[in-house]
This record gives structure tokens, sequence and C-alpha cells, in this order.
């Protein structure tokens, strides 16, 4: 017995193709219609990444980052790609992207790992997460940095220390060193915050086991005044006389004004102080 062919396949050939140019026009349309035309195709490299140049120039942000972005797709290979991928870090990030940013300079980084400009992208890197908290809500917060998050400011140190180390003599490394010193009395803070909340809450070993970490992993660090009064309080409270003595003559001699002795470990912020 004779199979039937499908309904498609018994039309005419001449049919067949008319329907298939006829589909084929209303998705290119449709296509067209959503997305508008390319004004960049056949543009050049070197047209490509200018007027990425001038883009960034404007502040046109989203405009130059779509330009990069079609030169290195389209010209994977040379001089024009590597700039490319060398200035989407520094473009996402100052078109409020930084998630983007950071994968450019980690994609960066492993694709071109001994690049001359390979420190400015460690840099740029330690950048992106040292501002993240900076927008408008950082400012008219009350909320002190040292409270927040501490992810971002542990990725900027280890950035930043990359830099200082792999290349002690790169122009970007002193200000990153100074900013290292900063991320360190930062990160000590946040430990000590930690320990400050352990004795509101009762928690009096794990106050003290907290503030004694922040001094033994950031020795120089000013937040050790304030630890030291936390052990010195949280081993009160324990009724263990002897560490709380040895503590309270390490605070005396180190800071012997400290304020704390006065103050306690409250916070006073006056009602003007908005950042």
């Amino acid at each position: 017995m004779m199979r039937s062919l499908p309904a498609f396949q018994s039309f005419p050939a001449l049919f067949r193709l008319f329907l298939a140019l006829f589909i084929a026009g209303v998705m290119a349309g449709c296509s067209s219609f959503g997305n508008g035309p390319d004004e960049t195709a056949g543009w050049s490299a070197s047209k490509l990444y200018s007027s990425a140049k001038d883009s960034q120039e404007d502040g046109a942000w989203d405009k130059a980052a779509k330009y990069l972005e079609k030169l290195e797709s389209r010209y994977p290979y040379g001089r024009f790609a590597q700039q490319a991928q060398l200035e989407l870090g520094y473009v996402y990030w100052k078109g409020n992207e930084p998630g983007s940013a950071l994968a450019a300079c980690d994609r960066f980084i492993k694709l071109h790992p001994n690049h001359p400009a390979v420190d400015y992208v460690y840099y740029l890197k330690g950048l992106i997460n040292f501002n993240e908290d900076l927008g408008l809500a950082g400012l008219i917060s009350t909320q002190d940095p040292t409270e927040r998050d501490p992810k971002a400011a542990r990725d900027a140190f280890d950035a930043f220390r990359e830099l200082v180390v792999r290349f002690p003599n790169s122009k970007y490394t002193p200000d990153a060193s100074k900013r290292l010193n900063y991320l360190v009395n930062a990160m000590a803070s946040q430990e000590v915050n930690v320990a400050r909340y352990y004795i509101k809450r009762g928690a009096y070993i794990a106050a003290a086991n907290r503030a004694q970490m922040a001094i033994k992993t950031y020795p120089q660090a000013p937040a050790n005044e304030e630890a030291l009064f936390v052990m010195i309080t949280a081993y009160d409270k324990l009724g263990m006389t002897d560490l709380r003595d040895d503590a309270d003559r390490v605070l005396r001699q180190n800071y012997p004004n400290s304020r704390y002795y006065k103050d306690g470990l409250e916070r006073k912020v006056a009602w003007w102080k908005l950042w």
C-alpha cells in the first residue's frame, strides 16, 4: 500500500518556495521592527573604537559599552579587540553596572595575565569594590560604613594587595597602599562591631573571642582600642577577673586616655550628622 506524502511535501515546488520566502520575510520584518536597523553594520574596528571613545567623552556609557561589545564580537583578534576588553570594565563601572565591570576585569586578567596594563585592571577592580556603597543611599544613611556587608571590602583588599605585591613600581601602587590601610581599619572595625553586638545580646564568650580575633588579625588597627574594652567588659561579665585585668592593663598602657572608660560602648551620633 502506497504511503501518502505529508501535506506540505505535496504542494508544488514553486508554492513551497514562495511560502518559505514569505515566512522568512515576516521573521526578518519582526526582528527589524523590534530592534531597528543596526547602524554599525559594516563598520570597521577603528570606527567602532573611535565611536566608543566619543561616547565615553560625552558620558554616554551605555552607548560606549555597546560599541565596545560589538567591536570585540566582530573583530575578536587584534589590538582593537584587546583594547576593548581593557576598557569595558571602566565603561561598565561608570554606567552603574559594577557586576559587569568586575566580570570584565576578571576576564581580562584571565586572558591577558602578562599585559602591560594588567596592574591598572587590578587597581580598577579594587576601586569598584571599594566604592560599592558610595551611592546616594550611602551618603545620607546614618549607618556606619563598617557595619555593612564586609564582602566588598575584602574583595577590594585582595585586589589592592595583589597590585601592591606584584607591581610595587606601578603608578597605581601608592594610592592602592593608602586604600589598603583604610580597608584594614574598616575590616577591624567590622569585627569589633560584631563583638559589640554580642555584648548587647549577652553572648560574652563570643564577644571576647571576636574582639581577640580582631586584635590578632589587625594588630595596628585603631579599632583595637574598642576591641580591648569589649574584652574587659565581656570578661567582667563572665567573672574572669584575671583576663579582665590583663586586657585592662594593655588598654591603659596603649590608650591611657581612652574615651571608653568614660563613655562605655555606646556610640553617640549628633542628630545633624548624616554620614
